[in-house]
C-alpha cells in the first residue's frame, strides 16, 4: 500500500513533463553540508534526503530518468569552507547547481560567487532578511525553506487580527552563526509599523530576569528565541511577577526542531516544575507546518533507518525535506529549460523556471514566490490541558493566501489581553532632536525661570513702594522738626 503511495506521488511529479521526449543529460552537483552532527543539517541527516530523490527520479520511468544527477559532497563548517572549496573548483569542471551552505554568513560568501559565475543555488537555509534582495549580490538564490520574513507574516498576520501593537523581541546571540539574531531580524523588518522592541541576551552570560521583566512591563507581546532553559527561566520571572495572568501574550519561535518543544518541555525534575507547568500555560511555539501525507510517511521511515545507522535519533526536520525538494525542483527546472531550447549552462533561464511556481513535494505543495522564496506554512501550538500540560496547535497560517485556519482547539480567550488600557496615540516629536526628557527639562528649566522673575518683579514693586512711603514719612518728620526750630527760633528772637 504504502509502495502504491510513493508511486502515485512520483507519477504526479513527473506529470509536468511526462508528456516531452527523453533528454540525456549529465548534471554536477555540488552539495556544502557540515560532517559535524551538533548541526541539524549535518551530512549525516541531509545526505540521505537527497539520495532518495535521487534514486527515485531515476527509478520511474519518464523524462527526468534521463538525467544523471552526479551528486558530490562537500565541507562546510558556517564559516569559510565552502566558499573555498567553490574557488578551488575554479581551475577545474565548475559545478551545474549547488545545494547550500545553510549558515548565514557561508551561504552569503559562496552565493555572490556562485550568482558572478552564473550558477544556480538552492538552499533549504540563507533565511535571513538580506538575502531576500535578488537584485544582484544573490541573483542565482532561490530559498527552498521559508525565510524569516516569511515567518514573520504569521505574527504579522496576529497582530492585526488580535489588534496587538507592541512586542518585546528577546533573543540570544552566540555573536557567531546568530541563528536567533537572524530570525527576530524578520519580525522587526516586516513590523516596522508596530511598536517593537528588541532585548538581546548574549550565549554563555547570565541572564538577568529582573531587567527582563521590567522591560516586558511596558509592552504587549513577548516573542522569544532562546534555548530552553533561557526560555523556562523568563517564564517562571514572569509568571512570579504576575504577567502570565493573560494581560501578556508569550511566543517562543521553534522552526526546525520542534519536538523539542510541547508537551513537558518545562520538565527539568526540580522544585520548580509545578510552577513552570503554570507559566507554559501562556506560552505559544511557532513552528512550520507538519504534513500528512502518505508519501512523507515513507519518506520519515526511509530517513529515520538512515539515521540510526548513522548512530543519530533524531525527527525529521526542515533541512531534510528542503534538500529533497531542492534536487526535484532543480531537474523540473532544468527539463523545461532543455526542452525550451536552452542548454544547462544558461543559469538565469533555469532559475527563472524555478521562480513564481508551485510544485509537489516530499511534505506536500511547495510555492516559490516570484522573488525566488518559498511561501510558508506555520502552526501555532499552545497548552489547551492545564492540568496534564498539554500541547495541541490550535491554528495554522498559510504564507501562499495568507490565511489563518483557527483549528477546534483554538482558545480566543487565550490570546486576548486582558485588563490592559490601551495608551493614547503617540504625539509626534518635536523635540527638534533634544530628545523628549530633554525637552522636558528645558521646558520646566523655562518655566522656574518666568517664575523667579515674577516674584523678584513684585517683590522689588513692593519694596519700592515702602521705601518711598517711609521717605515721604521722614521728609515729613524732618519738615516738622525744622518748622519748630524755625518758630522756636523766631520766638526767642521776638523776645529778645
Amino acid at each position: 500500500m504504502r509502495s502504491n503511495a510513493v508511486l502515485a506521488y512520483f507519477v504526479a511529479v513527473l506529470s509536468v513533463v511526462l508528456l516531452t521526449p527523453c533528454v540525456c543529460e549529465d548534471v554536477d552537483v555540488l552539495v556544502f553540508l557540515p560532517q559535524n552532527n551538533s548541526y541539524l543539517f549535518s551530512r549525516a541527516r541531509v545526505a540521505p534526503a537527497i539520495l532518495y530523490a535521487q534514486q527515485r527520479l531515476k527509478a520511474h520511468g519518464g523524462p527526468l530518468s534521463e538525467m544523471n544527477f552526479n551528486i558530490d559532497f562537500d565541507q562546510s563548517d558556517c564559516v569559510n569552507a565552502a566558499l573555498f572549496s567553490l574557488v578551488d573548483r575554479s581551475c577545474t569542471r565548475r559545478p551545474d547547481v549547488i545545494l547550500g551552505p545553510v549558515c548565514e554568513y557561508e551561504a552569503a560568501a559562496v552565493v555572490r560567487l556562485a550568482s558572478h559565475w552564473h550558477i544556480p543555488v538552492i538552499s533549504a537555509g540563507a533565511l535571513a532578511t538580506a538575502f531576500s534582495d535578488k537584485s544582484s549580490e544573490y541573483s542565482h538564490l532561490t530559498r527552498i525553506a521559508p525565510s524569516y520574513v516569511k515567518m514573520a507574516e504569521t505574527f504579522s498576520a496576529m497582530f492585526e487580527h488580535f489588534s496587538w501593537s507592541s512586542a518585546l523581541l528577546i533573543y540570544e546571540d552566540d555573536r557567531q552563526e546568530r541563528n536567533c539574531y537572524f530570525t527576530l531580524e524578520g519580525v522587526y523588518h516586516l513590523m516596522s509599523g508596530f511598536n517593537v522592541k528588541t532585548y538581546q541576551v548574549y550565549e554563555g552570560e547570565r541572564l538577568d530576569t529582573e531587567d527582563v521583566v521590567q522591560s516586558i512591563s511596558d509592552t504587549e507581546v513577548v516573542i522569544m528565541c532562546m534555548g530552553a532553559d533561557q526560555i523556562r527561566d523568563v517564564m517562571l520571572a514572569a509568571h512570579r511577577h504576575s504577567l502570565t495572568n493573560g494581560s501578556y501574550m508569550f511566543f517562543n519561535i521553534e522552526l526546525f526542531n520542534a519536538s523539542s518543544y510541547g508537551d513537558g518541555w518545562w520538565r527539568r525534575d526540580d522544585a520548580h516544575d509545578a510552577e513552570a507547568m503554570q507559566a507554559y500555560s501562556s506560552l505559544n511555539t511557532l513552528t512550520l507546518l507538519k504534513s500528512s501525507k502518505p508519501q512523507f510517511e515513507n519518506f520519515t521511515l526511509e530517513m529515520r533507518g538512515a539515521l540510526r545507522r548513522a548512530g543519530l535519533h533524531d525527527s525529521i526536520n526542515l533541512f531534510m525535506e528542503g534538500f529533497h525538494d531542492a534536487l526535484l525542483l532543480y531537474a523540473i527546472a532544468l527539463q523545461e529549460a532543455l526542452q525550451s531550447g536552452h542548454s544547462k549552462s544558461n543559469a538565469l533561464e533555469i532559475t527563472s523556471r524555478m521562480w513564481n511556481r508551485t510544485f509537489e513535494g516530499i511534505a506536500g505543495p511547495v510555492s516559490i514566490d516570484a522573488n525566488g522564496d518559498r511561501d510558508g506554512d506555520f502552526s501555532l501550538m499552545s497548552m489547551t490541558d492545564t492540568e496534564a500540560g498539554t500541547f495541541e496547535t490550535v491554528a495554522s497560517y498559510f504564507g501562499e493566501n495568507g490565511t489563518f485556519q483557527m483549528l477546534p482547539t483554538f482558545n480566543r480567550e487565550h490570546f486576548t489581553l486582558r485588563g490592559r488600557v490601551r495608551p493614547l496615540p503617540e504625539t509626534p516629536d518635536k523635540s527638534c532632536g533634544l530628545g523628549v526628557s530633554a525637552l522636558t527639562g528645558v521646558i520646566v528649566g523655562a518655566v522656574l525661570g518666568i517664575t523667579l522673575l515674577v516674584a523678584f518683579f513684585f517683590l522689588r514693586k513692593n519694596f519700592k513702594i515702602t521705601i518711598e512711603r517711609r521717605t515721604h514719612r521722614d521728609q515729613c518728620e524732618v519738615g516738622k522738626r525744622r518748622q519748630l526750630r524755625e518758630d522756636s527760633i523766631r520766638s526767642s528772637y521776638s523776645a529778645s
